[in-house]
């Protein structure tokens, strides 16, 4: 039964995966979002997660990630995410066309998108479940392929939910744009 679930999720993810069915195990994407931005998107490797996450909250769920059967040295993910407002209780409504136009503008101006290359953290000897991205300050983050949930004792990543957002953050390669 579960080779049969491998078998057809693999054909319904395409043929490239069904070809690496018995290889790996594909699993959601989720996130967890340790800042005051929403991430309005994000993928892994170009897989989407779905949904939006809100500020301090955690989300995601799309399909798939696959791990390689073995972890190897070197193990990489790219992340690409868009953050901005995490709130819309300023939203005036739409009577007041021009007011509202303002408000969508200042919207749209605090979008960014981000990429991100991070290594996978060693998973030799563990179940997999899919991967978690977790979202830092200063556009930083952490990825990992454990099954125990957020929170717990044996979960990896041990940083608290509502992180503060430093005053400034260390310069970093250009990998953020205005959309």
């Amino acid at each position: 039964m579960f080779v049969l679930k491998r078998v057809v999720l693999a054909f319904l993810a395409g043929p490239p995966l069904l070809l690496s069915a018995y290889a790996v195990d594909a699993s959601a994407i989720y996130g967890v979002n340790h800042t005051h931005w929403a991430i309005n998107r994000f993928s892994v490797d170009g897989r989407s997660a779905v949904d939006s996450i809100g500020r301090y909250q955690g989300g995601g769920g799309g399909c798939c990630y696959s791990a390689p059967e073995r972890w190897h040295s070197g193990l990489t993910v790219r992340v690409d995410w868009e953050t901005g407002a995490g709130s819309s209780r300023d939203f005036p409504g739409t009577r007041d066309w021009p007011k509202f136009l303002e408000w969508e503008k200042k919207i749209l101006a605090q979008k960014r998108r981000h990429s991100k290359v991070v290594s996978v953290p060693d998973y030799t000897g563990q179940d997999v479940c899919g991967i978690t991205v977790h979202f830092l300050p200063c556009d930083e983050i952490q990825v990992t392929t454990s099954c125990y949930a957020y929170g717990s004792p044996e979960y990896p990543i041990k940083i608290p939910l509502e992180l503060p957002e430093p005053q400034s953050c260390p310069a970093q390669p250009t990998d953020q744009q205005k959309t």
